[in-house]
């Protein structure tokens, strides 16, 4: 008799330490469970997959026009500097000369691949300008600075200092044309924000324009020198 009442005191006290532990963890907003729960584990291909299109995006309209148009410019400065050995150029411009065709060549294939990742037209790298159609018909289009037909007649008819001052005078007309272009991409609402971009335009503001003080300062050294016609 007594080893029965006992069992059932046991069993009310654990039933009763039950319903207290219960409403413990119900005050407290938590429900108990049978099993832990896994931790959900990220999946390789969409991180993969994430990090591409964090790359590739995003990007605009003002983004693929100022990249397609660079190539155009940086294929005539190309060209006006491959001129300089054959044209009587003095030495600090031959070696200046030199420095816009390795960097500018090594661009173009940057902003060549950029576009092509993005399945965009791709310029040759050395068409000067930019293709457009207008009515039907193909033209092309000069950047800001871009040098004209007659300008470039004009530079490449000239030797010694006189090619030495067109040199000097139509490539910093150039580059400020293409510092303008970097200027009005990041005056754009949107534009600007892909990495690439962000990093290449950014290194034109300022190799342009480190270029063009450079470029003042020889100038000023033709007439010093006397090479000034």
């Amino acid at each position: 008799m007594y080893s029965r009442y006992l069992r059932y005191s046991i069993a009310a006290i654990a039933a009763a330490a039950f319903v207290a532990a219960s409403n413990v963890v119900a005050a407290q907003g938590v429900r108990p469970s049978a099993e832990p729960t896994a931790p959900v584990l990220p999946n390789p291909a969409g991180v993969a997959r994430a990090k591409a299109d964090s790359l590739r995006y995003p990007y605009t309209a003002a983004d693929i026009e100022f990249m397609s148009g660079m190539i155009g410019h940086h294929a005539q400065a190309i060209v006006m500097a491959g001129w300089a050995p054959g044209h009587g150029a003095n030495a600090p411009i031959g070696r200046l000369a030199e420095r816009i065709i390795n960097a500018q060549k090594d661009e173009i294939i940057t902003m060549q691949t950029w576009l092509r990742d993005r399945h965009q037209p791709v310029p040759d790298g050395h068409t000067a300008g930019m293709m457009m159609v207008m009515d039907g018909v193909e033209h092309v289009m000069l950047m800001p600075g871009m040098l004209t037909e007659t300008q470039m007649k004009e530079l490449d008819q000239a030797q010694g200092a006189a090619f030495d001052r067109l040199f000097l005078t139509f490539m910093m007309q150039h580059h400020r044309g293409a510092v303008s272009m970097v200027k009005q991409l990041f005056e754009t609402y949107g534009a600007g924000q892909d990495e690439t971009v962000f990093k290449f335009a950014s290194d034109v503001n300022v190799d342009q324009t480190t270029e063009i003080t450079r470029m003042e300062r020889m100038l000023s050294a033709l007439f010093l020198e006397g090479r000034e016609p």
